[in-house]
């Protein structure tokens, strides 16, 4: 039997995105990313299920800083709608809901209903979390943002439902192994994921990202952060549409190679069908 590792607890979107995906597996719940990523690079979980980013809240910073010194491969991407329930004790009402908790982003992708009721929030370390930590409570005073299935899981009763600010609300999720073999280019739609810092020199991001508007290949994402303190050029997460052995997209990288002090492929995967959908 597979095991999946993720960060959070039963009941958690990534726990959901790990059962979608791999229905009949193991799960491995962890309480950080790193212990997530850290059981599959010690083969205690085979495959590790982490969102990279979301359609409300942006980016999941650590994940940003901790994939390059894993030597971890993205095989797969996942898109999960998220929807947030408002939940409490069984014998409490919304009208005692005095504060609420949650992880920092599900607050942050909630703020109509918490503004509406004028309540205190408290930041938990997971979404499924903050509901285990209500049912532990026994206060009514106190609420949970929480996926829907958290609910029953944890036995507390929905307050309000469907309270995420916006409907489309969406988060991506990459599936990590320690297998790093490129698939094989079968002309099917594919994304490719690198790292790279760029060279010392003038220009040098401008030289580096050149080669993929003049080979037509499509960047979807580009992320910059510093790697330790100092004055160090920055490290950028990129996403591109296209095969590593497509003559177009081995152009480019060939480009951004030569105008780099570093760079690292780190996933060949296929384009999961609702960026298919999106881009039609």
């Amino acid at each position: 039997m597979v095991t999946i590792a993720y960060q959070g607890e039963p009941g958690s979107n990534s726990a959901a995105a790990a059962r979608d995906l791999f229905p009949d597996s193991r799960e491995l719940p962890c309480t950080t990313f790193e212990q997530a990523l850290e059981a599959v690079t010690l083969g205690a979980a085979d495959l590790a299920v982490i969102p990279m980013d979301n359609s409300a809240a942006g980016r999941v910073a650590d994940v940003h800083h901790l994939l390059p010194e894993t030597g971890l491969w993205i095989v797969a991407e996942y898109f999960l709608p998220i929807h947030f329930d408002l939940m409490g004790v069984p014998s409490g009402s919304l009208d005692q809901v005095e504060c609420v908790r949650s992880h920092v982003h599900a607050l942050g992708q909630c703020r109509k209903i918490l503004r509406e009721g004028g309540w205190r929030t408290l930041v938990s370390d997971d979404t499924a979390g903050a509901a285990r930590e209500i049912a532990e409570l026994g206060d009514p005073r106190h609420a949970a943002l929480a996926p829907p299935g958290a609910a029953s899981l944890y036995g507390l009763r929905v307050l309000r439902g469907g309270v995420e600010d916006t409907p489309d609300n969406t988060t991506r999720f990459v599936v990590l192994s320690r297998d790093s073999a490129v698939p094989p280019d079968t002309g099917a739609p594919t994304m490719t994921s690198l790292f790279f810092s760029v060279r010392n020199i003038p220009s040098a991001l401008y030289k580096a990202l050149g080669g993929f508007s003049s080979n037509a290949v499509n960047l979807t994402k580009i992320e910059s952060y510093q790697v330790g303190a100092g004055l160090k050029a920055s490290r950028f997460y990129i996403e591109i549409e296209g095969h590593p052995d497509e003559s177009r997209v081995a152009l480019a990288l060939e480009e951004l190679r030569f105008f780099s002090s570093d760079m690292r492929l780190i996933g060949v995967y296929p384009s999961h069908a609702h960026r298919v959908r999106e881009q039609d």
